[in-house]
């Protein structure tokens, strides 16, 4: 009777898939770096805000071709992980019974995210390219593309992401209610940033769901239950 407990416990292990926990501090972690490896190829530059003028803009992107290059590598590489996350997410929350819109909601966020992610980092990636740099209006215009995608499409898709899983959590007790609520703040400010296309003060929003809503992301994939008899136990605990 215990082995077949016990087969049966690591067949549940199995079927839930990769921690999402560690697959959201993964993306983080690629995420950081491509921003930090910028940084230090370019002896200390911030990467170019699409708001500068277009001088600035070009000779950022001809003057820095490798550190542009890695950066688009490493952004690309941050999307896939939360795509799977997404992916997990979903599917774990059926498996705790979840029947609401909560969790397809999620999904849908989370793999719009990942995939804005990856449009921004090929937008990017072009930007490295000296056929480009050549020709002024178009860098800039791509430039402005890549911010777009990278932020408030990434962004907004975070946030349903956030919102998909902090409802159901908060309802079903599935994390603390704190967390869920905090969840729920940072999902409403990351939809809120998609007036900073029209409001430009309102960009402030968009650091507050990139990396806040990743944070947040890393947290519950560690604490979200595998199974409804796990999230049953805890909630007697």
């Amino acid at each position: 009777m215990a082995d077949e407990l016990t087969a049966t416990s690591a067949r549940s292990r199995d079927a839930a898939g990769p921690n999402p926990g560690i697959l959201a501090l993964v993306s983080l972690a690629l995420l950081v770096a491509s921003l930090a490896a910028s940084a230090v190829m370019t002896g200390g530059q911030t990467f170019v805000s699409p708001f500068s003028t277009t001088d600035r803009v070009v000779a950022y992107y001809r003057d820095n071709v490798a550190a542009v290059r890695l950066n688009s590598l490493l952004q690309f590489g941050s999307a896939v992980p939360l795509g799977i996350y997404a992916a997990t997410v979903y599917a774990r929350q059926l498996r705790l019974g979840v029947r609401v819109p909560g969790p397809a909601i999620g999904f849908f966020g989370g793999i719009s995210a990942s995939i804005f992610l990856m449009v921004s980092a090929f937008i990017t990636w072009v930007l490295s390219r000296p056929e480009i740099a050549g020709d002024a209006s178009l860098t800039h215009a791509l430039s402005f593309l890549s911010f777009a995608t990278g932020g408030v499409g990434y962004v907004v898709g975070i946030g349903l992401l956030v919102a998909g899983i902090a409802v159901p959590a908060l309802i079903l007790g599935f994390v603390p209610r704190w967390l869920a609520w905090v969840g729920l703040a940072i999902a409403a400010l990351s939809e809120l940033s998609f007036l900073s296309l029209v409001i430009e003060p309102l960009q402030v929003l968009l650091p507050i769901g990139r990396f806040g809503g990743i944070l947040w992301l890393i947290a519950v994939g560690f604490l979200l239950p595998r199974s409804r008899a796990a999230a049953n136990r805890e909630a007697q605990s």
